[in-house]
């Protein structure tokens, strides 16, 4: 049985990760501040441990096989809030890690960037060998991590997958990214607000990102960076796409946001993944996850929001 460490494991992602790791026969260590709190299932073959990524002496990587690093400072306004901590756990704690697990012998590191380290391009597939051009504390951080994991190359199985905007539900919520925001307002409010509209952005299932890394650990040859997106659309079109499934008026106001990201995943599809899933299913299934009272509106299912509320920066 292989031995996974994956830190930022209680958050929006890890926590769809982990019961999957766990269901494959993986023995998880899942290490995080849990700031958002800890909705891990318990597991025989789970430890969950609770602490802090900058204190590399703190990460259990005894006996570990691979790592799975989504711990991170997440998303632009969080990762403003306080640039010297964004700095701190996005890019030194991601160096220091990546060292000790080459010293220590570990063979495979799966890395989460993000595919807004592009910075705002003009064209309309944004591929891999495209210039890095990050605008945001949390981009340049993820560029600067990128640059120092891929330096370890020649001593383990390095993958960084840059995903697009994730989707869909999770049991530590997040409410704040676009899709499942849209849906949750025409769900509370019969109306959504789309700011614009024409921005374009990339999107991805939750089922289908935490099945690109269950794939990159069976598939340590899948080595490099890989945009991981399948879905460009438009806020415009999310928003219509909700409203077709839920009785919602649709207010447009101006936006000073005039960004759009969009992802070619064509490296990715080449290698051997397929995604299952679309922006559809998310909308669908958030419908029914709030109908059904298993979603519920609250404040930390908003970073930005529950940072400035509950952790100390």
């Amino acid at each position: 049985m292989n031995k996974i460490l994956v830190t930022g494991a209680c958050g929006y992602k890890g926590s769809v990760l982990v019961p999957k790791l766990l269901a494959a026969g993986y023995q998880v260590i899942a290490f995080d501040t849990q700031w958002f709190g800890n909705f891990l299932p318990s597991h025989s073959a789970l430890e969950v441990v609770k602490g802090d990524v900058r204190l590399i002496r703190d990460i259990p990587l005894e006996g570990v096989d691979a790592i799975i690093h989504l711990a991170s400072i997440a998303n632009d306004p969080c990762g403003d809030l306080n640039p010297k901590l964004t700095w701190e756990v996005s890019a030194l704690a991601t160096m220091q890690l990546a060292d000790e697990a080459a010293r220590r012998g570990i063979k495979h590191f799966i890395y989460a960037s993000s595919g807004s380290v592009y910075g705002v391009k003009d064209e309309d597939q944004v591929t891999e060998e495209l210039s890095l051009e990050p605008i945001s504390e949390y981009n340049k951080t993820k560029m600067v991590a990128e640059r120092v994991i891929l330096s370890y190359q020649d001593k383990m199985t390095v993958q960084i997958v840059r995903p697009a905007t994730v989707c869909g539900l999770s049991p530590r919520m997040r409410l704040d990214v676009s899709v499942n925001m849209l849906t949750v307002q025409a769900l509370k409010n019969g109306r959504i607000t789309v700011f614009g509209g024409d921005q374009t952005r990339p999107n991805i299932h939750i089922d289908d990102i935490t099945d690109l890394y269950l794939f990159l650990l069976e598939n340590p040859q899948v080595q490099g960076v890989y945009n991981a997106g399948f879905e460009n659309i438009s806020i415009m079109d999310i928003a219509k796409h909700v409203a077709s499934h839920i009785d919602a008026e649709i207010v447009v106001t101006p936006s000073n946001d005039p960004r759009s990201y969009r992802v070619n995943s064509d490296k990715l599809l080449a290698a051997g993944f397929k995604p299952k899933k679309c922006v559809g299913d998310a909308v669908k299934e958030i419908i029914e996850a709030y109908q059904n009272g298993d979603l519920v509106d609250q404040d930390r299912w908003y970073n930005l929001k529950w940072m400035q509320q509950e952790v100390e920066l």
